[in-house]
């Protein structure tokens, strides 16, 4: 059997030319011979990163890696949890080509390195995550190459977030983040989800664009390092005050009051 790298479900979320999602999905799988769907050219250098560098100042985006087993809710191979070592219990949806690789290649009794999004459930604000791949080019990838990271030189539950801050309480350390979503069709708007974080930001964080990096805690993503990116829309600046320009440049005239005339009194007569 032939393992290679399935180059075509990786980063399958590009920009537009507004910029307006940037989401990264690294799904690494492997083919046999005979199934040439999945039999496609390793990976280039730029795609040799469960997590890449951003693209762009600007790029949105809320994607991590778990290690952890998962497990089927049911007989729905879809729906299910993530058991990480701590025994943490997060749940989660598979995606895409992943639910081929899981079905075909995973050994679902094991642990594996998953790429993930995160999202925050509106009803119960429990973290929920979409699994859009997994990181295991050790067994999953017929091309063995140093410069390849295993899963277990990765960063075990490190999350980088990047979005809109519209929501900071300090007493709470509860912070909450707009992040835009790439418009598949044209003409379409952009969508959004909002994903709530604990952590400390500097002041007045609102309707700025921040580069966070997190790391998940039990089902908490906390915030290690952020950086403020500025404004999300530019600033106008404040006009000053315009004063009307007198039409008149002479000094206003003081208008003199006339004296009012009092009559005389009459003089009295003196008597002899």
């Amino acid at each position: 059997m032939s393992l290679e790298m399935n180059r075509s479900s990786e980063f399958s979320y590009s920009s537009d030319p507004q910029n307006s999602e940037y989401l990264a999905m690294s799904t690494h799988s492997k083919s046999t011979t005979d199934d040439r769907s999945e039999n496609l050219s390793p990976p280039t250098e730029e795609r040799q990163q469960p997590i890449p560098s951003p693209s762009h100042p600007r790029q949105y985006r809320a994607i991590g890696l778990i290690r952890a087993t998962y497990q089927m809710s049911g007989e729905q191979l879809t729906q299910g949890i993530l058991v990480t070592p701590e025994g943490t219990e997060i749940e989660a949806v598979l995606l895409g080509r992943v639910i081929s690789l899981v079905k075909k290649h995973l050994d679902l009794t094991k642990e594996h390195l998953w790429v993930v999004y995160p999202r925050t459930k509106i009803k119960s604000d429990r973290l929920h995550v979409q699994i859009v791949g997994v990181w295991e080019p050790e067994t999953l990838s017929q091309t063995s190459s140093s410069s390849i990271p295993s899963s277990d030189e990765m960063d075990d539950g490190y999350f980088s977030i990047r979005g809109e801050v519209i929501f900071y309480s300090p007493e709470r350390e509860a912070v909450v983040v707009k992040i835009k979503q790439f418009s598949r069709k044209e003409g379409e708007k952009p969508k959004f989800f909002k994903l709530q974080l604990k952590g400390k930001l500097s002041e007045r964080p609102l309707h700025r664009f921040w580069d966070l990096k997190v790391r998940l805690d039990g089902e908490t993503l906390k915030i290690e390092q952020g950086t403020d990116l500025g404004f999300i829309t530019k600033q106008k600046p404040r006009r000053k005050p315009r004063y009307k320009k007198p039409t008149d440049k002479r000094p206003p005239q003081i208008r003199k009051s006339t004296p009012v005339s009092r009559p005389t009194p009459p003089v009295k007569k003196s008597k002899h």
